[in-house]
Protein backbone atom coordinates (compact mmCIF):
# COMPACT_ATOMS: atom_id res chain seq x y z
CA UNK A 1 0.00 0.00 0.00
CA UNK A 2 1.15 3.69 -0.61
CA UNK A 3 3.51 5.20 1.79
CA UNK A 4 1.12 7.97 2.96
CA UNK A 5 -1.84 5.46 3.26
CA UNK A 6 0.06 3.28 6.21
CA UNK A 7 1.17 7.04 7.60
CA UNK A 8 -2.91 7.98 7.76
CA UNK A 9 -3.22 4.63 9.18
CA UNK A 10 -0.92 5.02 12.02
CA UNK A 11 -1.80 8.60 12.81
CA UNK A 12 -5.38 7.55 13.21
CA UNK A 13 -4.48 4.89 15.75
CA UNK A 14 -2.16 7.31 17.61
CA UNK A 15 -4.87 9.88 17.80
CA UNK A 16 -7.31 6.73 18.55
CA UNK A 17 -5.60 5.97 21.63
CA UNK A 18 -4.53 9.70 22.80
CA UNK A 19 -7.59 11.76 22.51
CA UNK A 20 -9.60 10.33 25.54
CA UNK A 21 -13.50 11.37 25.24
CA UNK A 22 -13.24 12.80 21.95
CA UNK A 23 -15.38 10.80 19.31
CA UNK A 24 -13.19 9.82 16.29
CA UNK A 25 -14.28 8.16 13.06
CA UNK A 26 -11.98 6.09 10.16
CA UNK A 27 -14.41 6.09 7.23
CA UNK A 28 -12.29 4.13 4.33
CA UNK A 29 -14.16 5.45 0.79
CA UNK A 30 -13.48 3.24 -1.98
CA UNK A 31 -13.32 0.44 0.53
CA UNK A 32 -12.99 -2.50 -2.37
CA UNK A 33 -9.18 -1.26 -2.73
CA UNK A 34 -8.48 -1.44 0.52
CA UNK A 35 -10.25 -4.85 0.85
CA UNK A 36 -8.08 -6.14 -1.50
CA UNK A 37 -4.84 -6.09 -0.02
CA UNK A 38 -4.70 -8.65 2.71
CA UNK A 39 -2.65 -6.22 5.22
CA UNK A 40 -4.57 -3.28 4.60
CA UNK A 41 -8.17 -5.82 4.91
CA UNK A 42 -6.37 -6.87 8.51
CA UNK A 43 -5.82 -3.58 9.36
CA UNK A 44 -9.88 -2.52 8.91
CA UNK A 45 -10.38 -6.21 10.85
CA UNK A 46 -8.52 -4.46 13.86
CA UNK A 47 -10.06 -0.80 13.77
CA UNK A 48 -13.42 -2.49 13.40
CA UNK A 49 -12.33 -4.40 16.84
CA UNK A 50 -10.64 -1.98 18.38
CA UNK A 51 -12.44 1.69 17.86
CA UNK A 52 -14.73 1.33 19.56
CA UNK A 53 -13.36 0.68 23.03
CA UNK A 54 -11.73 4.43 22.25
CA UNK A 55 -14.83 5.84 21.88
CA UNK A 56 -14.66 6.15 17.76
CA UNK A 57 -16.16 3.85 14.66
CA UNK A 58 -15.08 2.74 11.71
CA UNK A 59 -17.02 3.36 8.70
CA UNK A 60 -16.74 1.19 5.45
CA UNK A 61 -18.00 3.05 1.90
CA UNK A 62 -18.61 0.65 -0.71
CA UNK A 63 -20.68 -0.07 -4.28
CA UNK A 64 -21.05 -3.52 -4.23
CA UNK A 65 -21.51 -6.04 -0.92
CA UNK A 66 -19.74 -8.41 -2.58
CA UNK A 67 -16.57 -6.30 -1.77
CA UNK A 68 -17.26 -6.93 1.83
CA UNK A 69 -19.04 -10.81 1.52
CA UNK A 70 -15.48 -11.87 -0.61
CA UNK A 71 -13.35 -10.74 2.20
CA UNK A 72 -12.85 -13.81 4.95
CA UNK A 73 -11.05 -11.48 7.01
CA UNK A 74 -13.12 -8.44 7.57
CA UNK A 75 -16.25 -10.27 6.51
CA UNK A 76 -17.21 -11.32 9.95
CA UNK A 77 -15.57 -8.28 12.20
CA UNK A 78 -17.89 -5.52 9.64
CA UNK A 79 -21.07 -7.37 10.03
CA UNK A 80 -20.46 -8.60 13.54
CA UNK A 81 -19.60 -5.06 14.87
CA UNK A 82 -21.69 -2.33 13.16
CA UNK A 83 -25.11 -1.65 14.88
CA UNK A 84 -25.63 0.96 12.12
CA UNK A 85 -26.40 -0.29 8.24
CA UNK A 86 -27.08 1.36 5.60
CA UNK A 87 -28.28 0.01 1.79
CA UNK A 88 -28.70 1.74 -1.27
CA UNK A 89 -31.07 0.12 -4.09
CA UNK A 90 -30.43 -3.35 -4.18
CA UNK A 91 -31.95 -4.44 -7.34
CA UNK A 92 -29.64 -6.01 -8.89
CA UNK A 93 -29.03 -8.40 -6.12
CA UNK A 94 -32.39 -9.65 -6.45
CA UNK A 95 -31.80 -12.88 -6.77
CA UNK A 96 -29.20 -13.41 -4.50
CA UNK A 97 -30.79 -10.80 -1.80
CA UNK A 98 -31.23 -14.59 0.67
CA UNK A 99 -27.59 -15.22 0.67
CA UNK A 100 -27.07 -11.44 1.76
CA UNK A 101 -30.39 -11.30 4.35
CA UNK A 102 -28.64 -14.27 5.99
CA UNK A 103 -25.05 -12.51 5.76
CA UNK A 104 -26.48 -9.39 7.40
CA UNK A 105 -29.14 -10.86 9.90
CA UNK A 106 -31.83 -9.27 8.47
CA UNK A 107 -35.61 -9.95 9.07
CA UNK A 108 -38.09 -10.34 6.82
CA UNK A 109 -39.19 -7.18 7.25
CA UNK A 110 -36.20 -5.37 6.53
CA UNK A 111 -35.81 -7.45 3.24
CA UNK A 112 -38.82 -6.18 1.86
CA UNK A 113 -37.89 -2.54 3.08
CA UNK A 114 -34.80 -2.59 1.26
CA UNK A 115 -36.11 -4.17 -2.17
CA UNK A 116 -39.04 -1.75 -2.30
CA UNK A 117 -35.66 1.20 -2.53
CA UNK A 118 -36.83 3.26 -5.52
CA UNK A 119 -39.59 1.37 -6.82
CA UNK A 120 -41.96 4.09 -6.38
CA UNK A 121 -40.45 7.06 -6.40
CA UNK A 122 -42.19 10.62 -7.13
CA UNK A 123 -40.57 10.94 -11.08
CA UNK A 124 -41.27 15.38 -10.41
CA UNK A 125 -38.95 15.12 -7.47
CA UNK A 126 -34.99 14.18 -7.41
CA UNK A 127 -34.57 12.01 -4.58
CA UNK A 128 -33.29 8.36 -3.90
CA UNK A 129 -34.29 6.17 -1.00
CA UNK A 130 -32.06 4.66 1.46
CA UNK A 131 -32.52 1.79 3.92
CA UNK A 132 -31.09 2.54 7.51
CA UNK A 133 -31.34 -0.37 10.04
CA UNK A 134 -30.11 0.51 13.63
CA UNK A 135 -28.82 -2.66 15.60
CA UNK A 136 -31.72 -5.08 14.72
CA UNK A 137 -34.22 -2.81 16.67
CA UNK A 138 -35.71 -0.16 14.02
CA UNK A 139 -34.89 0.08 10.60
CA UNK A 140 -36.97 2.47 7.94
CA UNK A 141 -36.31 4.03 4.18
CA UNK A 142 -35.88 7.30 3.89
CA UNK A 143 -36.09 9.31 0.84
CA UNK A 144 -32.87 11.67 0.61
CA UNK A 145 -32.71 14.84 -1.39
CA UNK A 146 -30.49 17.65 -2.42
CA UNK A 147 -30.55 21.15 -3.77
CA UNK A 148 -29.37 21.47 -7.28
CA UNK A 149 -26.31 22.56 -6.37
CA UNK A 150 -25.45 20.00 -3.99
CA UNK A 151 -26.13 17.19 -6.65
CA UNK A 152 -23.87 19.16 -8.76
CA UNK A 153 -21.01 19.36 -6.73
CA UNK A 154 -21.40 15.89 -5.65
CA UNK A 155 -22.24 13.75 -8.70
CA UNK A 156 -20.68 11.17 -10.21
CA UNK A 157 -21.74 11.03 -13.22
CA UNK A 158 -19.07 11.74 -16.14
CA UNK A 159 -20.92 14.03 -18.46
CA UNK A 160 -22.21 15.97 -15.54
CA UNK A 161 -19.23 16.49 -14.41
CA UNK A 162 -17.81 17.49 -17.45
CA UNK A 163 -20.34 19.66 -17.93
CA UNK A 164 -19.32 21.56 -14.55
CA UNK A 165 -15.74 21.68 -15.53
CA UNK A 166 -16.42 23.27 -18.80
CA UNK A 167 -18.22 25.95 -17.47
CA UNK A 168 -16.12 26.32 -14.68
CA UNK A 169 -13.31 26.57 -17.21
CA UNK A 170 -15.24 29.36 -19.47
CA UNK A 171 -15.81 30.98 -16.10
CA UNK A 172 -12.06 31.38 -14.85
CA UNK A 173 -12.17 28.30 -13.16
CA UNK A 174 -14.63 29.25 -11.17
CA UNK A 175 -16.67 25.61 -9.86
CA UNK A 176 -18.95 27.45 -7.27
CA UNK A 177 -20.11 29.87 -10.05
CA UNK A 178 -20.24 27.17 -12.50
CA UNK A 179 -22.23 24.89 -10.13
CA UNK A 180 -24.82 28.18 -9.59
CA UNK A 181 -25.27 29.21 -12.69
CA UNK A 182 -25.94 25.10 -14.06
CA UNK A 183 -28.36 25.01 -10.76
CA UNK A 184 -30.12 27.43 -12.19
CA UNK A 185 -30.48 26.70 -15.55
CA UNK A 186 -31.91 23.36 -14.28
CA UNK A 187 -34.35 24.77 -12.37
CA UNK A 188 -35.77 27.08 -15.34
CA UNK A 189 -36.15 24.26 -17.39
CA UNK A 190 -38.98 23.07 -14.67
Amino acid sequence: FPVVTIIIMEAFINKMRRLKGVRKQLIVEEAWKALSSANMAEYLRYMYKTVRKYYGEAIVVTQEVDDIISSPVVKESIINNSDCKILLDQRKYMNKFDQIQALLGLTEKEKSQILSINMANNPSRLYKEVWIGLGGTQSAVYATEVSAEEYLAYTTEETEKVEVYRLAEKLGDDIEAAIRQLAERRRNKE
